[in-house]
This record gives structure tokens, C-alpha cells and sequence, in this order.
């Protein structure tokens, strides 16, 4: 038995399904987990020493690849005076001037220490500025595993084909409104059908939990109008997108701003944590200044924020977005050449640095378009990729993510892999 598989043996008895995050199982594309014991730039190493090309990178943070020297120095540094003080620390202060220097929508910011705590944090904040209940999603949106928000939900939800979960109950789920994403209509519908009870409308701006969809041209205006309109509060998800589409993520793209922002992976260069900020006036809502409350022990923690300062430092320093993008393309297009070769139908939505492998000849637009992909090619098609040592997500619905790292053999590997991976379906 190889080690992995002996780990998860092991696991399984005493961490429920083996694993602490679902779609780690691998019941999407069948086998067993591999486990690793270390990772370096692009190459994941696992426990039984074998070497992947990761296109993962910890599903975001890795944006400069995995233990970048100088995020390490900025651990091994924030380490060397502690490890968390339960008090105000000067890297929450440097973490919130980068963060409202790179995103002009955000005058102030609160730190916590998960994308679901971000989110979760800024529904609540939605529903007590505006003083009314009922919220928007987008059907295949994933913000977290909150109770509000994990209806409809994609990432490891829709991965296991249960995409809400019990436990949730009707009651919450009656608070919220789910639509289909790319459509304005369905959107005048919720507004008309529950006038001045919308506290706010939250989305992923460019999907990422449904696999990788992008909005149609104008479909992000028209959620900013719309809201104005209606004095709704608009959030947007950046916790995957935040950094990686743009310095400033898809809002500074596209040219839209939110009212809230959720942030997360990358601002922590790998250590957990979470962020959510916007609008002054919003902001000022929350404990101590108003009545809505957030806490936590371990928010600002000067380890993640060390981290983070230095990701986020590194990218302005590198600035690599373009090429980020033209690693991207190329794989992208090797995989759109491959199947069109082979006679097989591929959607290959990318952006910047985030990308999909829909098998399916529906332009992917939405949760439903997404669902015609088929499943069982992607199946075959990770784990050829996986036995010739390229690791994508295990999941027909999941993004995947390229680094800075990837560029040179890892990207000329990766893309004679995808290429022979799609030949031999």
C-alpha cells in the first residue's frame, strides 16, 4: 500500500470521510487522495515522493507558487516575535493600507480569518445597515458554508451532487433569494416581487466555484444599477477572484463598484484569513462603532497578515498579470486545439490567472450550462493528467489557478500533458 493510501486509511477512521474539506475526497473523480508532505513554486511533492505540476495552488493563495522565499522570510520574521497577541498589531494597519490602496471601492476593511467568516460577516452587515432580511445569490455561487449562504451553492457542494445541505434550515432558506447568474430579468423579478425587503445581493463577480464562468458584457452594471435602484447593498465575492484578476480584482477590470467586498486567499500568502470592507458609512455599522456584531481571537493574526503583506507587496512589485494571462491562454488553447483535433467538444473559459475544462458544446454561462459539461470525460481526463503528473482540481466544477511559478518547464510540461491527456480520450 503506498503511503497516501495507508494516511487515508488512517484518516477515515477519525476525520469524517477522511478528509477536512469535501472535495479533497476525490468522490467527484474517483480513487483515493494523495497526500503531500511539502510543495515548492509549481511542483507539489507528495508522500510517496511522487512530483505534480499543481494547478490547485491551494485553490488561490499560491498566486507566486508554493513557499516563495520571501514569504517565508516574512513568517520566519513575524515568527520569530510571536505567534498571536490577542491585541492590536502593526500588520492589520499595513494590511488595511494595501488592501484600500489596491481596491478604491474599500475606505475601511475588517479582518477575520476565513472567506465563509467574510462573507458571513458581510450579509449580517448588509441586513443591519439597511434593516431588512431577505438576500440575492446566484445559483452555483459559492461564499462559504454559512447558513444564509449555502443554498444553491457550488465548490465542494455541487461537486458531491448536494448542493444545499441539511442542516440549514427552512426557515433561513426562505431569507434568500436564489437566481440564475447572467440574468438581468430574473434579477428585475426578485426586486418587483419583494419590494423593500432586499438587503443585499452578493456574488462571485467572475465564478469560480462552478467551474470558471464569466459575466456577460454589461450583466455586472446593470447588478450595480439595479441595486442602487433599490437601495440594496452590492457585495461582491472577490475571496478567489480578489488579486488574481487585477490588483484590484474583477471590479477594477470591469469598472464597477461594490458596495461591500469579501476578500480572502491571497492576503493571506498561504496562511488562513479573511477580509471584508467597503463603503465608510457601512462599515461604521459594525461593533464597537454600531450595533452589528463581529468578532474573532484570531482576526488580524500577525503571522497571515505578515504573509499577506508580502504577497501582496510582490505583486505590486512584479506586477504579472500579463504574463500570468499568456500562461493561461497557451494552456487553454492546447487543450482547445487537442479536442478539436480529437473531435471533441471543450469550453475553455479563462482569465488572467483562473481557468475551466467544460466538456461540452454549450458556451458555459451559467450554474445550468455548467451541468452539461460532462462529467465523466473530465473524469478520465484528470486522471490521465494525474498519472502523467499534472494535478488539476478534482472536480468537473472547480477553477483552476496558475502562479508566477508556472512559467517555463512547468507550463511546456503541463500543456504536452493536457495536449495528450485530450488526444487519447
Amino acid at each position: 500500500m503506498s503511503v497516501s493510501n495507508d494516511l487515508f486509511e488512517r484518516a477515515k477512521q477519525l476525520i469524517p470521510g477522511g478528509v477536512n474539506s469535501p472535495v479533497r475526497a476525490f468522490r467527484s473523480v474517483g480513487g483515493a487522495p494523495f497526500f503531500v508532505k511539502s510543495a515548492r513554486g509549481a511542483t507539489l511533492t507528495t508522500a510517496d515522493d511522487r512530483e505534480l505540476i499543481d494547478f490547485v495552488c491551494t485553490w488561490g493563495p499560491a498566486i507566486h507558487g508554493h513557499n516563495h522565499p520571501v514569504i517565508k522570510a516574512a513568517i520566519a520574521k513575524a515568527l520569530d516575535a510571536g505567534t498571536s497577541f490577542g491585541t492590536p498589531n502593526p500588520h492589520e494597519v499595513e494590511m488595511a493600507e494595501l488592501i484600500v490602496r489596491f481596491f478604491p471601492s474599500i475606505q475601511k476593511v475588517r479582518m477575520c480569518n476565513s472567506g465563509t467568516e467574510a462573507t458571513m460577516s458581510a450579509i449580517r452587515l448588509a441586513r443591519g445597515f439597511t434593516k431588512r432580511d431577505k438576500i440575492i445569490k446566484f445559483a452555483g455561487c459559492y461564499h462559504g458554508h454559512s447558513d444564509s449562504l449555502l443554498i444553491k451553492a457550488g465548490s465542494g457542494a455541487l461537486t458531491h451532487g448536494n448542493p444545499d445541505s441539511a442542516g440549514v434550515p427552512a426557515s433561513f432558506a426562505q431569507e434568500t433569494v436564489v437566481l440564475p447568474y447572467n440574468d438581468l430579468a430574473a434579477l428585475d423579478a426578485a426586486f418587483a416581487a419583494n419590494p423593500g425587503q432586499i438587503a443585499g445581493v452578493i456574488i462571485e463577480p467572475y465564478c469560480g466555484n462552478v467551474g470558471f464562468i464569466m459575466p456577460d458584457a454589461g450583466y455586472l452594471q446593470g447588478l450595480r444599477e439595479r441595486c442602487t435602484a433599490h437601495g440594496a447593498v452590492l457585495i461582491f465575492d472577490e475571496v478567489m477572484t480578489g488579486f488574481r484578476i487585477a490588483k484590484g480584482g474583477v471590479q477594477e477590470r470591469e469598472n464597477i463598484t461594490p458596495d461591500l467586498t469579501c476578500l480572502g486567499k491571497i492576503i493571506g500568502g498561504g496562511l488562513p484569513v479573511g477580509a471584508f470592507g467597503g463603503r465608510a458609512d457601512i462599515m461604521d455599522h459594525l461593533a464597537p462603532l454600531g450595533p452589528v456584531y463581529q468578532a474573532g481571537t484570531l482576526s488580524g493574526n500577525p503571522l497571515a497578515m505578515a504573509a499577506g503583506i508580502a504577497s501582496l507587496r510582490l505583486l505590486e512589485e512584479l506586477d504579472p498579470y500579463a504574463r500570468l494571462d499568456a500562461l493561461t491562454t497557451r494552456l487553454c488553447d492546447t487543450a482547445a486545439a487537442a479536442a478539436k483535433a480529437k473531435g471533441i467538444a471543450v469550453q475553455t473559459p479563462h482569465c488572467a490567472s483562473m481557468f475551466s475544462f467544460f466538456f461540452t458544446e454549450t458556451p458555459v454561462r451559467d450554474y445550468a450550462t455548467a451541468l452539461t459539461g460532462d462529467a465523466t470525460v473530465f473524469k478520465t481526463f484528470f486522471h490521465a493528467c494525474l498519472d502523467a503528473g499534472v494535478y488539476l482540481a478534482p472536480s468537473a466544477y472547480e477553477a483552476g489557478f496558475l502562479s508566477t511559478a508556472h512559467d517555463g518547464p512547468a507550463i511546456d510540461r503541463a500543456c504536452e500533458v493536457v495536449d495528450a491527456a485530450i488526444r487519447g480520450l
